[in-house]
């Protein structure tokens, strides 16, 4: 079966100076499976978080996220070593749903229906080519979605979690960064794994020395309560299946989520292209394969209650750090997930994260979310002198982060991230054909000097 035979490299023990252990290849079983468990540790905080913050079951998101894994290895015949994990694009989509009425289900539905869509995308650009996501997605558009997707997470932080216990979570967001940032290598990969970890011994701390806390719940109720609630722990088994639930469809939940796709189509052409870079083997003709795999992974994922998939860039730096590209090791990961996904007091300790944690985390999380359409501008030296590429861009970005509305009947609007997303694409597009079909060049907007335009009109005059 493609995918999943590898020759032994060398002596499977070392690799000598400017070697790289290539995907079909792997090092001894002990040092493979030894390398699927770091990857496990690497992606393990952002595919627990996720779910907590969407209100799903983070045993559940484990164990999907290594079938996911598994069937993206199958579906791209090995040459792509990748993790799958739970994709935090959607948080903001799920405040959204809940907000209007929305349960799990409604949420997983209109997960699952992007799923579909990626998936249908990917094929797409199998068949017509990569060039065809520049087309369709440049990087002025896929910058502003990717940041209005972040920026519009900061109430769900301000509003909801940071309350519960302003310095835990303020000592918390400190730990972070300063872990992020003074840390080197594997431990700075894990950097919002550690401060999870952190915030949660320290909110354990304060609760046998201060006893309880008077702020707001999870419900948003000024109460006394503990800082961490192990009621759940202690009933949890240490062996079970997750619950699993059926989607199911809503309209209006599935026109929030939809416009999350073009940032998925962004994220996981920059990891392949990243990935093709690191093992010397361009894989711009696999890149609609892992687009269809990684929509036929959060298919498989929500159709059971799980969240949404996508590739996982911590696990890209832990193969840059070992050089060790092997699709064996991410089979390995994909087991201890299973594993760890049947341990229900595993998943138990990790829903009791206390708020004012996540608080702390999600302040510096959400904010690298949107900081990312931010990397994509400057990367590809997005010009914003340019009104085609600041109108559209500015209108879009406002329109998301600060929730505008668009009510067309009584039960029907779009709002925020769908919204803003629409406002970018369309506009960018429409504005760049009727500019080209009008003839006309417009002068550089927000420029701080003298341009060669006024030059022009100034010895005009």
């Amino acid at each position: 079966m493609a995918g999943v035979g590898w020759k032994l490299h060398g002596d499977g023990k070392h690799l000598r100076p400017g070697e790289v252990v290539r995907p079909d290849e792997r090092l001894s079983w002990g040092r493979t499976i030894g390398l699927g468990a770091q990857h496990v540790v690497s992606m393990i905080g952002a595919c627990f978080v996720a779910p907590i913050l969407m209100g799903l079951d983070p045993s559940l998101a484990l164990m999907a996220s290594g079938v996911a894994t598994a069937l993206f290895l199958l579906i791209t015949r090995g040459r792509i070593p990748s993790y799958l994990g739970s994709s935090l694009s959607f948080v903001g989509v799920s405040a959204v749903i809940a907000s209007q009425g929305g349960d799990a289900g409604t949420l997983t539905g209109a997960l699952l229906v992007v799923g579909a869509c990626l998936a249908g995308c990917g094929i797409a650009i199998h068949v017509l080519g990569a060039r065809v996501i520049h087309a369709v997605l440049p990087p002025a558009v896929t910058g502003a979605v990717v940041m209005l997707i972040g920026f519009n997470l900061a109430p769900v932080t301000a509003s909801t979690y940071w309350p519960q216990d302003q310095w835990t979570a303020l000592a918390t967001m400190l730990f972070t960064g300063l872990a992020l940032v003074v840390l080197r290598g594997f431990w700075a990969r894990i950097a919002i794994f550690l401060g999870l970890v952190f915030g949660y011994g320290l909110s354990w701390i304060l609760d046998k020395t201060l006893g309880r806390i008077h702020s707001a719940d999870g419900s948003g109720k000024i109460t006394d309560h503990w800082r961490i609630d192990f009621s759940g722990v202690s009933h949890a088994d240490w062996i079970g299946v997750p619950t699993f639930h059926a989607p199911n469809f809503s309209a209006s939940a599935i026109l929030v989520a939809l416009p999350v796709l073009v940032a998925l189509i962004a994220e996981n052409a920059g990891h392949v292209k990243a990935v093709g870079e690191m093992t010397g083997d361009p894989l711009d003709d696999q890149m609609g394969r892992a687009i269809a795999a990684d929509g036929a992974a959060t298919m498989l994922s929500t159709a059971v209650g799980g969240p949404a998939t996508t590739t996982y860039a911590e696990n890209i730096g832990v193969m840059a750090a070992t050089r060790v590209y092997s699709t064996a090791a991410y089979w390995a990961a994909a087991g201890f997930a299973l594993l760890f996904g049947l341990c229900p007091k595993f998943g138990a300790v990790v829903a009791a994260i206390p708020g004012g944690v996540l608080g702390g985390i999600t302040v510096i999380l959400y904010g690298m979310i949107g900081l990312l359409g931010a990397q994509i501008w400057v990367r590809n030296k997005v010009d914003f002198s340019q009104p085609l590429n600041l109108v559209p861009t500015a209108a879009g970005v406002i329109i998301g982060i600060g929730g505008v509305s668009l009510k067309f009947t009584d039960n029907f609007e779009l709002s925020g991230i769908a919204l803003g997303t629409l406002i970018v694409l369309t506009g960018y597009h429409a504005l760049r054909w009727l500019s080209k079909a009008a003839g006309t060049q417009q002068p550089p907007l927000l420029d701080g000097g003298t341009t060669d335009y006024d030059k022009g009109a100034g010895s005009a005059r």
